[in-house]
């Protein structure tokens, strides 16, 4: 059976779903994932990822989106991409950061290359990047955030 990642056996308070069994994490309930991204490839693509590992994905395209999921669900972890509309990334995380319900919950970025991002933003456990293996690097992604770890991470692409 396979291992569930460190951070869903911790004490933190991670939304769940579902009865069944997950195909891959060996989890009895289905982990929420918040994806926030204007990119509706980048979306689908992270989406299916997730699904296809068991966990269950609310999305939205921008971070005003996200602050409408945020009040009525809890996710375990928030995957977002940094420069969108109405709201972006970093503005995003100012908001989840600030709040005491959802400062724990662990955040992924996902930014592209090119975009200009400096890989500085200290409030993420990880960072992806859009144009290299995106479903290798979530893959890296999931397997080394544990939230009570201070160490952060960024994709390689190797």
């Amino acid at each position: 059976m396979p291992r569930s990642p460190s951070w869903l056996s911790s004490s933190q308070a991670l939304a769940t779903v579902g009865q069944g069994k997950s195909r891959s994490w060996g989890v009895r309930m289905s982990v929420v994932v918040l994806v926030v991204d204007d990119s509706m490839v980048i979306r689908h693509t992270i989406c299916r990822f997730l699904e296809d590992r068991g966990f269950a994905v609310e999305c939205a395209s921008n971070g005003v989106e996200a602050l409408g999921i945020l009040a009525h669900v809890r996710p375990g972890l928030i995957i977002t991409d940094m420069q969108m509309p109405a709201m972006g990334g970093s503005e995003l995380i100012t908001e989840i950061k600030t709040k005491p319900e959802t400062a724990k919950i662990p955040i992924v970025i996902v930014t592209g290359r090119s975009s200009g991002y400096d890989c500085k933003e200290g409030r993420a456990e990880f960072t992806i990047f859009k144009d290299i293996d995106i479903e290798g690097q979530l893959d890296k992604a999931l397997g080394t955030i544990a939230p009570h770890n201070s160490a952060k991470g960024q994709a390689s692409g190797n």
